[in-house]
């Protein structure tokens, strides 16, 4: 047979796109499938990983805002309602229990003032309160100060030379001379390093309460003298006040918080019974107590 004889045969090839084994629809599922995944995972470590006050602050965050309708305005697309403020502000759970919580009834005679005055406490109150905590912050500064006389080897010489009690007038502290070992240089209003040691322990207790102070001076008697106050002693014992308060001030007491400077010579013996003892010769720091501040009555 010729070639010009043979029978012509034609071939048709169909092409399928994205069908069959060959087909990529399949991967980008499985894409999707891996991404959502890994985000699901993302998202219970980060579960794990936050403490409660955090998540309560995710809630309330994501919390659907509520909106509150008003009676202002009528048709258009609210259909007569308009939104209120404490819709467009909430912030979640926290505002749904504030709604759901009963209303607090309505004081009696509160338009007038006497329901405010019932309610709260009494003046006296008050002041015994005051006081309390007052005597507390003291007996606190106290016990601090003998602390650090038993803690600190070069004051635990001098804890004797030291007096500290509560009077009327607040927390006194004093600095007293024993038999051979004074405060002061003999008649002279000068602090020897005994007494600068001990006022300057005295300003860290002191700089722990905002009372003022007052420093007074002492002076005793002359042994054999008919006088118990000489005219000398006068300027003698306001300057060894004025002395003792300059190294308070040096060591961190605010000046503003020196209310009074004194001194009473030998008018007022720690020992009346022998004004010549050492013990008399003295200086005495006091933290005043402060006249609490009360609220005025506006009933009247």
């Amino acid at each position: 047979m010729s070639l010009s004889d043979r029978p012509i045969v034609i071939k048709k090839i169909k092409k399928v796109v994205g069908g069959g084994h060959h087909g990529g629809a399949w991967k980008v599922a499985y894409a999707d499938f891996v991404t959502a995944m890994m985000a699901f995972f993302l998202l219970m470590w980060l579960i794990n990983m936050t403490d409660p006050e955090q998540k309560r602050g995710i809630a309330e965050y994501f919390a659907p805002a509520s909106v509150s309708q008003s009676t202002s305005g009528s048709g258009g697309i609210l259909g007569g309602t308009s939104l209120g403020e404490d819709g467009s502000r909430s912030s979640g759970s926290m505002d749904v229990a504030s709604a759901l919580a009963p209303e607090t009834p309505p004081e009696p005679n509160a338009g007038t003032g006497q329901g405010a005055n019932l309610s709260a406490a009494s003046e006296s109150d008050l002041r015994e309160e005051i006081a309390r905590r007052e005597a507390a912050d003291f007996a606190s500064a106290a016990a601090s100060l003998r602390q650090a006389m038993q803690s600190m080897p070069e004051l635990a010489e001098l804890s004797k030379q030291l007096i500290v009690d509560q009077t009327p007038e607040g927390l006194r502290i004093q600095l007293v001379d024993q038999e051979g070992r004074s405060m002061f240089e003999e008649n002279s209003a000068r602090p020897n390093a005994r007494a600068q040691i001990l006022l300057r322990a005295i300003s860290r207790v002191i700089n722990q309460l905002p009372n003022r102070i007052s420093v007074t001076g002492h002076t005793s008697a002359v042994p054999g003298s008919n006088r118990a106050t000489r005219p000398a002693d006068w300027t003698l014992s306001s300057g060894r006040a004025d002395a003792s308060r300059l190294i308070l001030q040096g060591a961190g007491v605010d000046p503003d918080r020196v209310y009074q400077v004194s001194g009473k010579a030998g008018s007022d013996p720690l020992y009346p019974d022998d004004p010549t003892l050492a013990g008399n010769r003295r200086i005495a720091i006091i933290l005043l107590r402060e006249a609490p501040v009360l609220p005025t009555d506006t009933s009247l």
